[in-house]
């Protein structure tokens, strides 16, 4: 059976809404192991027996999932996912609605993303927790993709929090929250970032799969409404040299119904023993979950010294350098109190992210993980020794040593299941080795004169 909500009166609900949106086409969604979005459509006169029966398609051409002999796939909406898309045409309308993979049997698929991240969830259930996050989106908006071969042009000058209005890119920036918004995907915040040409969205912080679907959606609405005025939109993790690179802050918790499991009044941070061995989970396993929480070659230039970006695993409540940073308590706010993983970017796959930071952070409940005390000192002016002596490990410095550190990961393995585990390692091997055999432009102006 699928996990997806098709009760009948879920069903008569979307058919209601679609025809009173004057809906004409339903695009159904999933992503592939990478992230990346897929889908096909179906009219309105389809819809009634998709929802109920599911919609079988090719799965055999799409990365990591099926195999030459198990192609025929069913994609079977979940309900409670469909929306209206508010940049297409009001008149025969086109609404969404994510897809669980099924088997041909019916069974939910191992490759699937959802399933992934909805396994994980089942684990923190059993264990009598829900989990939230918060992700803080940052990307770029650019002229065009390139500029006479000198990279891309940035949409305008501005700086940290600017006001100006100078440049198209406030414009959109609230173009895209009043359409978020309307999808039902609710903002906290929105600004400019540090970088030209650069803007963060902060998304409401909700359950993990609400949010991984949030995500997926945020990306394709961030680039549909830029295409429509002229310009582009990247969440590549790094566009430009010498410019601080774009993260997603990642803001996570564990509830117990309606209360926050991180929330420990007599605590001096308020972070409960749950909290700080969930911290400690993931200081312990970040090296190891860093292939699949920046998944990209680029994800390595925005993760080193001087831009913002965590380059050590380590943690504090104040520094905004480090991998894991708490925020202070304000009081009043118990719900609020949550720990900030800052390492992910956001060209990563949320379901597969979402699955390893939370395997992290159970691992350092179950097993009782101690631990360490905050780094106090300039960690950027630490000898190895002396990180050594802290327990301080280093984040990979390339998909290379990271792809080698996650091959040895029983938690990694084991978060993803074997099939997606395999599958997704050895697709970012494919993508290493095409990246060592590529010739950059750095090396054509650095050696082909001298040379």
């Amino acid at each position: 059976m699928s996990p997806a909500n098709t009760g009948n009166e879920a069903i008569e609900y979307v058919l209601h809404a679609a025809q009173e949106q004057d809906v004409k086409f339903i695009r159904l969604w999933f992503t592939d192991i990478l992230g990346a979005l897929k889908g096909f459509a179906i009219t309105i006169d389809e819809l009634e027996h998709v929802l109920r029966h599911g919609a079988t398609f090719d799965g055999a051409s799409i990365e990591g999932f099926a195999r030459s002999d198990e192609a025929d796939m069913v994609a079977m909406p979940d309900t409670t996912t469909f929306q209206v898309l508010p940049w297409r045409p009001r008149e025969n309308a086109v609404a969404r609605v994510f897809c669980d993979i099924l088997g041909p049997e019916g069974q939910p698929a191992q490759f699937d993303s959802r399933e992934v991240l909805r396994r994980n969830l089942k684990r923190a259930s059993e264990l009598g927790f829900t989990f939230y996050v918060g992700p803080e989106i940052e990307y770029f908006y650019f002229k065009s993709r390139d500029r006479n071969g000198q990279g891309p042009e940035p949409l305008d000058e501005g700086d940290y929090f600017d006001q100006s209005s100078v440049g198209s890119g406030p414009d959109l920036r609230r173009e895209t929250v009043l359409a978020l918004e309307e999808i039902g995907i609710p903002v906290q915040h929105s600004h400019h970032e540090v970088a030209a040409g650069q803007h963060e969205i902060d998304l409401r912080h909700t359950n993990a799969l609400a949010m991984a679907d949030a995500i997926v959606t945020f990306r394709l609405t961030v680039k549909e409404i830029a295409a429509q005025r002229g310009v582009y939109a990247s969440f590549m993790p790094r566009p430009l040299a010498n410019r601080h690179g774009s993260g997603m802050h990642t803001h996570l918790s564990l509830f117990r119904g309606e209360e926050n499991a991180f929330f420990d009044p007599a605590d001096k941070m308020n972070l409960s023993v749950a909290g700080r061995r969930f911290l400690a989970g993931l200081i312990r396993h970040a090296a190891e979950i860093t292939v699949v929480t920046n998944q990209w070659v680029n994800s390595y230039k925005r993760l080193v010294p001087g831009y913002e970006a965590p380059v050590f695993a380590s943690w504090t409540q104040g520094s905004w350098g480090d991998l894991v940073r708490v925020p202070a308590y304000r009081a009043g706010r118990e719900s609020s109190v949550r720990i900030e993983y800052r390492a992910p970017d956001p060209a990563c796959n949320p379901y597969l992210a979402f699955s390893v930071m939370l395997a992290a952070g159970l691992a350092g409940i179950e097993h009782q993980y101690p631990l360490p005390e905050p780094i106090k000192r300039d960690i950027y002016r630490m000898s190895d020794a002396d990180l050594a002596e802290v327990g301080v490990s280093r984040l990979p410095s390339n998909l290379a040593q990271a792809i080698e550190l996650a091959e040895r990961s029983d938690l990694v393995r084991n978060a993803l299941g074997e099939r997606v585990f395999d599958s997704f390692l050895r697709n970012k091997r494919i993508e290493w080795g095409q990246y060592e055999r590529a010739v950059t432009d750095y090396e054509i102006a650095e050696y082909l004169g001298k040379l």
